[in-house]
């Protein structure tokens, strides 16, 4: 079973305290709490529809609560709502720009939007212009500029007014590698002297730059804890990853592995160029490599690979849900 941790009220920079939000007779986020401190970045995990965006949307003041409340250092968003709006910085996963505005023109403008005093707009802009590697492009057209710059002109808003909570749903969609590595490593650095919310469906992405992880499954907090104590959890299981040539032999692979004892939940998790690579669990001490060799080539299968490893996030979070462990939870 995993721990959810409990509220650190005295570092807390946002607190959710049961927050729900209704469409009609169905509640999108359901009793909802949870904390985050300066300097963390949090990661929000889950599938489509469990109630992340929806939550970050409450964080940000565009949605009401149905019930329970928000507060920001303490501010309560929905009581004082320019005050903590004005802490806030929000980074949506499709941005709108003005296409016809600069760089520089466009941020002017939202240092006018968020009330920075006039006095000092222009260091602001620069400022941000700088942390954020838009010097090259600060005089061009957003409208000309690639996915990657948008994406940095996207943080360069959220920044402006340095706020102390940063809420960035889907920052690298769309980028190329290059510019994934230098958004991540921008996240870093901006997560130092912040609370920063990161909604990724990219697991892997999550194990590089957050500090903890909040799964969420059906508006609720299923797991919550760092990317190690949430595989310490399931401490006692392995996977054992399979890549075959050849899609045609998709079934026939299947039936084999259901039929090697200890092999447990057994899945494709990967197509790709005529490979298909399957993933299985086992318990801690049993390895089935020499097994699963042997019976492939028996069979005259055209393995490629046999790997084991320690259950990732996903699997983790696969296995939790399999396990009942939510259900098991809400009902206690």
């Amino acid at each position: 079973m995993v721990t959810v941790r409990k509220p650190r009220s005295a570092e807390g920079v946002v607190r959710f305290e049961s927050v729900t939000k209704n469409y009609g007779k169905r509640a999108v986020v359901d009793n909802l709490s949870f904390e985050i401190a300066r300097g963390e970045v949090v990661g929000f995990l889950g599938p489509n529809g469990a109630g992340k965006t929806t939550a970050m949307r409450i964080l940000s003041g565009y949605f009401a609560p149905s019930s329970g409340h928000v507060e920001i250092e303490g501010i309560d968003l929905f009581k004082d709502p320019r005050r903590a709006k004005q802490r806030v910085g929000y980074l949506p996963e499709t941005v709108r720009f003005y296409p016809d505005m600069r760089v520089r023109e466009y941020l002017r403008f939202v240092t006018g939007l968020k009330g920075v005093p006039e006095k000092r707009r222009t260091d602001e802009v620069e400022e941000k212009i700088t942390q954020c590697g838009l010097s090259e492009v600060s005089h061009r057209l957003i409208g000309r500029l690639s996915k990657g710059y948008r994406q940095r002109v996207g943080l360069a808003q959220a920044l402006i007014g340095d706020p102390s909570v940063l809420i960035l749903d889907e920052p690298t969609t769309g980028l190329d590698p290059k510019q994934i590595t230098e958004i991540r490593e921008l996240i870093r650095t901006l997560g130092r002297e912040r609370a920063v919310i990161l909604s990724t469906h990219i697991l892997s992405e999550v194990s590089m730059v957050c500090n903890r992880v909040l799964m969420i499954h059906q508006g609720q907090v299923l797991a919550s804890g760092t990317v190690r104590e949430l595989e310490a959890c399931l401490k006692d299981r392995d996977a054992i990853f399979v890549t075959v040539r050849g899609p045609e032999h998709e079934r026939v692979v299947t039936d084999l592995l259901v039929q090697i004892p200890g092999a447990e939940n057994i899945r494709v998790v990967e197509r790709h160029e005529g490979e298909i690579r399957f993933c299985l669990e086992t318990s801690h001490p049993l390895d089935l490599r020499p097994e699963i060799t042997e019976l492939f080539v028996k069979n005259r299968l055209p393995l490629l690979e046999v790997r084991r490893d320690q259950l990732t996030l996903e699997e983790i979070f696969l296995k939790l849900l399999k396990d009942g462990w939510f259900q098991m939870r809400r009902a206690a």
